[in-house]
């Protein structure tokens, strides 16, 4: 297989060629308007020298003398050699010479044709005479009262055009070579910078990474998205563009555009490198790797790796409600074999009156022991939800109330049991050892639900009060108020998505006698166009 030369090489000798071309085509063509500039002057001197000698009282006065030539031959002469003409020939009114270069010729008939200047009329043109080729200007002698006397000739040999041309050669060549050295210079520039733009790439290999590249954008399950020195989006593959829910491409666009106000922007922005970063982008936990791309050690860009871990969260929520739930039936079932015991003991002793009583106050089937019943709960799976959260809550000397204004009928859906297991749970970790939890439900079908937590904990701090529902900002994490560990500060952050998304409302008030009330309202049904951002209020 034939090598081919390198693209630099290609490149280099297309320009060379180029320059070398346009330069002898501007050389040939300042010839060219050399040479006519070089002839328009000497039809103008010949022309002006013919005028003025025809125009002479002692050239008019000599054709009326017995001998014109012994008159005119001297004159011509003195104006051939003093004006630099190769001749000056005058006749009479039959093309008969007067005068001659050479004297053997006077009295002959001129050897060109002289009617247009005994007509009158002038004439300018390149003829070939006893002389050779030359340029050669007629003009008519009159008599006073304007008759034709005769003509007057006076000529250049083209040789002598042809050397005035000649004589700018030698500036000409030598601006031409510099010129050429210039562009060649150019093009040894330009050959550089297009090499250091493609990173040294050959077309082949160029080819190749386009292919491999279009492969292995639509072959990974990361997302991937690029952005240049200039904040542009210069890359994004099928998986990137799901996940950040974008439906055009955003190649070419600004990532400000792109990302606006997302947990991704300050990834792409900052200057640190950031690895296995856990980012909530809508309702989907993200894990980002942002790197600093460099080819051949120079920075390129910004390169995001993204990878979904929605599914992976759903499941770990998932495996920790079964594990909730599991906590929950362990206590009730430390709690039910407790109860057994008093039972035994009462019914030993022959007490059943106290036994029934004792029955009646356990098996009310209430959250926490005072509250609403949960009869009021319709939803089974709200109802399982609860009963596992007052669980967790007595392990921790904690109580879980159901406000008794609390009605649920069945079909709340899952945004509603995310939304109420999340802020319980904040709930819990917020509050403090024998402190009381109050939840208040209200749902029915074609109407809005409301959903309020409220807790005895320390209340969120006044400067964390904008941006509690950020995902990453949390008042567990440390005094900053950031959620340094993975995953902590994504409990609000996902309320606020769902509240977001249902175009609902969502805010935190503090109590003055201690804790916080989340409060979230839902509408039952939302358009898909719509989406209202919730309202956070402090």
């Amino acid at each position: 297989m034939r090598r081919r030369l390198p693209l630099a090489a290609q490149l280099l000798a297309l320009q060379v060629g180029i320059v070398l071309l346009v330069l002898v085509g501007a050389g040939w063509l300042a010839l060219q308007v050399q040479r006519d500039q070089v002839r328009d002057a000497n039809e103008d001197r010949v022309l002006a020298l013919a005028r003025g000698l025809g125009g002479q009282e002692s050239v008019r006065d000599a054709y009326a003398s017995p001998a014109p030539s012994g008159e005119l031959q001297p004159l011509a002469e003195l104006v051939r050699t003093s004006a630099g003409a190769e001749f000056v020939v005058f006749t009479d009114a039959d093309g008969l010479r007067y005068s001659h270069p050479d004297p053997a010729k006077i009295g002959q008939r001129v050897s060109t044709d002289p009617s247009v200047a005994l007509g009158g009329q002038e004439y300018v043109g390149t003829e070939a005479g006893t002389l050779g080729l030359s340029l050669r200007a007629k003009v008519p002698v009159r008599a006073a009262d304007g008759t034709v006397l005769g003509q007057v000739s006076v000529g250049i040999l083209e040789r002598e055009l042809e050397a005035g041309t000649v004589d700018v050669l030698p500036r000409l060549v030598l601006w031409l070579t510099g010129a050429a050295v210039v562009g060649v210079l150019g093009a040894i520039g330009v050959t550089r910078l297009v090499r250091r733009r493609i990173h040294g790439l050959e077309p082949e290999e160029i080819a190749d990474l386009l292919r491999a590249r279009e492969a292995m954008l639509h072959g990974i399950r990361e997302g991937v998205l690029a952005v240049d020195n200039r904040g542009r989006v210069s890359l994004v593959n099928d998986e990137a563009m799901r996940l950040l829910g974008l439906t055009d491409d955003p190649t070419h666009r600004s990532v400000q555009d792109v990302l606006h106000a997302d947990e991704l922007l300050p990834l792409v922005t900052g200057d640190e490198e950031v690895a296995d970063q856990v980012v909530l982008v809508g309702e989907r936990l993200l894990v980002v790797n942002s790197t600093i791309a460099r080819v051949r050690g120079r920075v390129v860009g910004r390169l995001l790796v993204l990878r979904d871990r929605t599914e992976l969260f759903d499941a770990l929520r998932a495996l920790d409600g079964q594990r909730t739930i599991t906590e929950a039936l362990r206590a009730q079932a430390h709690e039910f074999s407790n109860h057994l015991h008093v039972l035994s003991g009462l019914m030993g002793l022959g007490r059943s009156e106290e036994a029934v009583r004792f029955i009646e106050r356990v098996g009310g089937g209430t959250v926490s022991g005072t509250g609403a019943p949960l009869a009021d709960v319709e939803d089974p799976m709200l109802a399982a939800l609860l009963v596992a959260k007052a669980a967790v809550a007595r392990e921790k000397n904690l109580q879980l109330h159901l406000d008794p204004a609390s009605e649920v009928l069945a079909g709340v859906g899952d945004d509603v049991l995310t939304i109420v297991a999340k802020l319980v749970d904040n709930a819990i970790e917020a509050s403090p050892e024998t402190g009381h939890i109050e939840v208040l439900l209200r749902h029915r079908p074609g109407g809005a639900t409301r959903v309020e937590v409220r807790d005895e904990g320390s209340g969120v701090p006044e400067h964390l009060r904008e941006r509690i529902f950020d995902a990453g900002v949390t008042t567990k994490a440390d005094a900053a108020g950031l959620g340094e560990a993975h995953g902590r500060g994504i409990g609000l952050a996902l309320v606020s998505r769902i509240v977001r998304r249902r175009g609902g409302t969502l805010r935190v008030d503090h109590v003055e006698s201690g804790g916080s009330v989340f409060a979230v309202l839902l509408p039952d049904r939302q358009p898909a166009a719509a989406r209202t951002p919730a309202r956070a209020e402090p």
